[in-house]
């Protein structure tokens, strides 16, 4: 009769406690539906009534909270990375971004962290990793996109019932550092922009320097995108470094696909900004313009003097035969615009920092820097404000013709001084 009353049925959902033939303390928790259909019903086993007890609210607290591991064999680091950069990640972002992604996952976090089963990944073996990526000489910026790829990939895990928490939220962030940001002064840029002149498409580190625009954008530009005559342009495609799979039918002995004599290109080489704030409007000073309209005019000769052997893309900034250039050779030639210049050695993302750097220094509000850069978060921002203060007094004494040295003040991407 005491037995029959501790296997009383409880009500349906209901959570039951029982004493098993086994001599254990069983307990039954309904903690959702199945993908079936069928109440997900979970099962935990004690030595006495107390720790079946606790055992059973501890699960129904999970589950009031919506932080219970789904059913079925629990995945590794390593099995949850791969699965969503394989199957889940290329459905929500662009192909540079996958670039970034795959970087991350394969060559840092699945060495790193891959053998720790998924839901017992703690915030302590990540903040190891990153300690451990940094002393192997990792700089803090590569620490960081892991970290952000990291938490990408977890929150995903979270939202679909792999993980019930993500540790990533409570780890320590590796610091960004400082360096990231290094703008060039005016007279660095007013060098740059001499030595440019020298040569064709000289207009193209022009809006770099001072539009800020990002190496694939200036690539992905078309004539289409420019309004001479309004001044401005808008930015909405980016040009993709490209990448590769193997197109040899017997193998050709290449490891990576790109030196493979038969490769196929696998993404795009022209497609849409990665984010809305990145499809943007742009206004340009009346110098760009008028280097702009002179470039048109040098283009239009170029084509000429090609003949068939042009290749008509309407790009902005080709090559000397229409057709887009590398991002290998557009860095080529920014390395050795710098060597020509004798301005100091420095990464072509520098001129967009540059750009940013001179906008909020001429007091342009944040709001407006923002549509300007095609920053997504006010985050962006906060990064160069130390830099900001540091050179403030320096640049102010010289906003008058603040790069070409015009006899009047002139926005820098067409916003004014004074602009609300």
């Amino acid at each position: 009769m005491e037995e029959q009353k501790k296997r009383t049925r409880q009500p349906n959902g209901r959570s039951s406690i029982y004493l098993g033939k086994d001599g254990k303390w069983h307990g039954r928790v309904t903690v959702g539906i199945r993908d079936n259909g069928e109440p997900d019903r979970r099962h935990v086993e004690r030595k006495t009534r107390t720790e079946v007890a606790e055992a059973v609210r501890e699960l129904e607290r999970q589950r009031d909270a919506k932080t219970v591991r789904k059913p079925g064999k629990p995945w590794t680091v390593k099995a949850w990375l791969t699965h969503w950069i394989e199957n889940v990640a290329p459905l929500a972002v662009n192909d540079n971004t996958m670039v970034g992604y795959g970087v991350a996952v394969r060559k840092h976090l699945i060495p790193g962290l891959g053998a720790h089963r998924l839901d017992r990944l703690k915030p302590e073996h990540i903040e190891a990793f990153y300690a451990k990526m940094q002393a192997n000489g990792s700089k803090s910026a590569t620490a960081h996109q892991v970290h952000r790829t990291l938490r990408t990939s977890l929150n995903e895990a979270v939202r679909r019932g792999h993980l019930g928490k993500n540790p990533v939220q409570l780890a320590k962030a590796p610091k960004t550092g400082e360096y990231d940001v290094e703008p060039y002064s005016v007279q660095e840029v007013q060098r740059l922009l001499k030595a440019a002149a020298r040569h064709r498409n000289s207009a193209r580190w022009a809006v770099a320097l001072a539009l800020g625009l990002r190496q694939g954008e200036v690539l992905g530009l078309r004539w289409e995108d420019v309004d001479l005559d309004g001044g401005f342009l808008v930015v909405r495609r980016s040009r993709h470094r490209p990448q590769y799979a193997h197109g040899c039918v017997e193998p050709c002995g290449r490891k990576a696909a790109g030196y493979c004599p038969q490769r196929i290109r696998t993404n795009p080489e022209l497609a849409p900004t990665k984010s809305r704030a990145g499809r943007r409007a742009v206004g340009l000073p009346e110098q760009l313009v008028d280097l702009l309209k002179a470039h048109l005019k040098a283009q239009e000769g170029e084509r000429e003097a090609a003949g068939k052997r042009w290749k008509e893309n309407g790009l902005v900034f080709p090559d000397e035969h229409g057709r887009s250039p590398s991002h290998r050779r557009d860095w080529a030639e920014w390395k050795a615009l710098l060597v020509e210049a004798k301005v100091r050695d420095g990464r072509l993302h520098d001129a967009r920092h540059t750009a940013a750097t001179v906008l909020l220094i001429l007091g342009v509000p944040e709001r407006a820097v923002m549509g300007l850069m095609g920053w997504s978060t006010t985050a962006m921002a906060a990064r160069y404000q130390h830099m900001v203060d540091a050179v403030r007094t320096d640049i102010a004494r010289q906003v008058d013709g603040l790069i070409w040295q015009s006899s009047r003040s002139h926005a820098v991407g067409g916003v004014d001084e004074e602009s609300p």
